[in-house]
């Protein structure tokens, strides 16, 4: 019996060796294929592929997240910037300015001078009204603000669509700025022409029921680049631009969104800061009815 057991003892070692032998030379022969595929190449070719491997990384992280709102990016969440020479403030907020308590709003001051305008978002595309949409629109007029409404344009919905969601969600009184059309994308499958024509559908649809010119929100560069045409410029630019002591468009337009880093009594976290390129007397004549 002795025997035995030694035998079957015998045979179990031998057999854990040559487990042990098959696994380290399967692991000898696999650093060894990896020493073989690095030998392969240069030294340079490997940092040349690791450096495309992180620039690659680094584009789709700007053409997700940077790219669209690149203007709305702080500069190292810098201090807002008060441009000087100009009196007229205003703020523009939607549903991610939270709860604001308008009582402590009420008596906020930017750079020594009374929020006059507060422009507000209402829709977007053809399915969404922003959730504080009718308590800021609201609030807006019963605590003496001169108030606006603005449809952030969608590249997946007519224009046509679009503008009347915002008709049917959003009804402007005498004393209210004009609508507002908010415009930051084109899509890459439409032609510079037809994407005017479809924004111009927008403009013209809401100005017959106003009967005012929309006012264009967007920043300088897609001004430039997709909205440069001599027929848009009947309409009133809203223009964002930060970090800069002055505009750098040289056409006319009436408000400037200098900073998306303001900072009011009233409201949590960061607001955006307006300016109105006028007197208190031409904002009201702007004003729907004036």
């Amino acid at each position: 019996m002795r025997n035995i057991h030694k035998t079957k003892s015998t045979k179990k070692r031998t057999a854990t060796r040559k487990g042990r032998n098959r696994t380290s030379g399967n692991a000898r022969n696999n650093r060894g294929g990896i020493h073989k595929l690095i030998g392969r190449y240069p030294r340079w070719a490997w940092w040349i592929g690791g450096l495309c491997v992180v620039v690659f990384y680094v584009w789709i992280f700007y053409y997700i997240f940077v790219g669209p709102f690149g203007f709305r990016w702080r500069a190292l969440y810098g201090d807002a910037k008060y441009p000087e020479g100009y009196e007229i403030r205003g703020i523009d907020i939607s549903h991610h300015q939270g709860n604001i308590d308008w009582e402590l709003l009420r008596n906020a001051m930017i750079e020594k001078c009374p929020i006059r305008f507060i422009l507000i978002k209402a829709t977007e595309g053809t399915t969404i009204v922003d959730s504080k949409f009718k308590e800021n629109f609201n609030n807006a007029r019963e605590y003496g603000y001169i108030r606006g409404a603005y449809h952030f344009w969608s590249n997946k919905s007519s224009a046509r669509e679009q503008a009347y969601f915002f008709l049917n969600n959003v009804f402007l009184l005498k004393g209210d700025l004009p609508p507002v059309l908010d415009i930051e994308n084109k899509p890459d499958t439409v032609s510079v022409e037809d994407f005017q024509r479809d924004v111009l559908t927008w403009l013209h649809i809401v100005e017959d029921r106003y009967h005012v010119k929309p006012i264009i929100y967007t920043y300088y560069k897609f001004k430039m680049k997709y909205l440069n045409d001599p027929v848009f410029d009947d309409y009133p630019y809203w223009i964002a631009h930060y970090y800069v002591d002055k505009v750098e468009y040289a056409g006319e337009w009436k408000f400037w969104q200098h900073t998306d880093a303001g900072r009011l009594p009233g409201i949590k976290g960061y607001v955006d800061f307006n300016i109105y390129n006028g007197s208190y007397y031409d904002l009201r004549k702007l004003t729907i009815g004036n």
